[in-house]
C-alpha cells in the first residue's frame, strides 16, 4: 500500500466555530479521522460566555485537549476543584474534561489543538 502525505490548512476548515468578535476555532479532519484545531480567543473571551452556548450549554467543557500555545495567556479552571492553570506561549499542554477557561490580559490567546479519531478500533 502506497503512503501519501496529507496536507490541510486551517484557512479551509471542515468546521468553523465562530464566536464573532471574541474569536474562532477552525477545525480540520484528516483522512484517518485525526482532528486538528486552530483556536483564536480575543481579549474578553470566556468559555462560559462564548463557547458554552455553541456546545449545547454543558456544565463544563466535556473534551480533553492536547495542544500547544502559540501566544497570549489562557487561564483554564478545573470546575470540580476551582484550580486555575495559566497556559502561555511555548506551553505544550494536556487539559482533562471538566474545565472552563478565559483569556487573561490584552493579548489574544492562540492555540493549536490535536485530537485522536473519534472511533478507534
Amino acid at each position: 500500500m502506497a503512503s501519501a502525505i496529507e496536507i490541510r490548512q486551517f484557512e479551509s476548515p471542515d468546521q468553523l466555530l465562530d464566536m464573532k468578535e471574541h474569536g474562532r476555532i477552525s477545525i480540520i479532519k484528516m483522512a484517518d479521522g485525526k482532528v486538528g484545531m486552530h483556536a483564536i480567543f480575543e481579549p474578553g473571551w470566556t468559555w462560559e460566555g462564548d463557547e458554552k452556548p455553541l456546545l449545547g450549554s454543558p456544565d463544563s467543557c466535556p473534551m480533553r485537549h492536547t495542544g500547544y500555545c502559540i501566544g497570549g495567556m489562557l487561564v483554564v479552571r478545573m470546575v470540580d476543584t476551582g484550580v486555575e492553570t495559566r497556559i502561555s506561549a511555548g506551553d505544550f499542554f494536556e487539559i482533562p474534561p471538566g474545565h472552563d477557561a478565559y483569556v487573561e490580559g490584552t493579548e489574544r490567546a492562540e492555540l493549536i489543538l490535536f485530537a485522536p479519531p473519534e472511533h478507534q478500533h
